[in-house]
């Protein structure tokens, strides 16, 4: 049986790209899986369908599970009728992704404070007020996983500006405070760290070149598919950041 057989996890922003594949993944290795999403309605639906659909190598219908749930996870009261409605559907959520995420490419002189707010609060305030409302749950089961999105320009600066790497370093920090936090309830909390894997927001970036990649390619989302399912199965991975980045940034 595989180890995280009838899981219930929730990824944030997962109708397309890195959440997809995340979302995908964790489908297939076990979960029943709340794909959020914000705008993209049609484009979650086809995430579940998909999920729903799963069959074995044989051609056995695998039984996942999958609810396609519209939230605005920056807002307290979005973030807490998509949980209830997670549990209400498909029962605790035992693996949190927090992935849900903006970019905003601008000439620095022309940031603003309103960029900068609103950035900071999808970016990194989402991941915060998501992982608060599923704690308590988690704590009295004593097991839980929580994977943040984060991104080489926490670690380097990235090509989107200081908005946006300042979100996805705070990330990091919410990654070890709460891994060592809860270290000792079951719980591990890690962060995921990509470098140009080929979605929207890096193809439609003029910034974003292969050629910054030692590798001398862009990534595909599935690479993060593959880390999050290593972490969620890990009992003694935490606090840790996964670097997918083709060597861009070398820890």
């Amino acid at each position: 049986m595989p180890l995280l057989s009838n899981r219930v996890a929730l990824v944030t922003g997962a109708s397309r790209g890195i959440g997809k594949s995340i979302a995908l993944a964790l489908a297939n290795a076990g979960c029943h899986v709340a794909v959020n999403y914000r705008q993209q309605a049609a484009a979650a639906d086809a995430v579940c369908a998909t999920i729903n659909s799963l069959v074995t190598p044989t051609g056995e219908v695998l039984g996942r599970r999958a609810v396609a749930i519209q939230a605005d996870v920056s807002l307290p009261a979005d973030v807490e009728r998509l949980v209830s409605q997670t549990e209400r559907d498909l029962g605790e959520i035992e693996i949190l992704v927090n992935n849900a995420g903006i970019a905003q490419t601008k000439p620095i002189a022309e940031i603003t404070l309103e960029d900068w707010e609103r950035i900071l609060r999808v970016n990194l305030t989402s991941a915060f007020l998501v992982t608060q409302r599923v704690l308590p749950d988690m704590r009295k089961r004593r097991w839980g996983r929580i994977i943040n999105l984060s991104s080489v320009a926490a670690q380097t600066g990235g090509v989107i500006g200081p908005h946006y790497a300042t979100s996805k370093a705070g990330l990091i920090g919410l990654t070890h405070s709460y891994a060592n936090l809860l270290a000792k309830e079951g719980i591990t909390v890690n962060a995921i760290a990509p470098a140009l894997l080929e979605t929207d927001m890096v193809t439609g970036n003029p910034s974003a070149s292969p050629r910054k990649i030692p590798l001398g390619y862009f990534g595909h989302p599935d690479e993060a598919g593959r880390a999050a399912v290593l972490l969620a199965e890990s009992d003694y991975i935490t606090g840790q950041t996964i670097n997918l980045n083709g060597g861009w940034y070398m820890s």
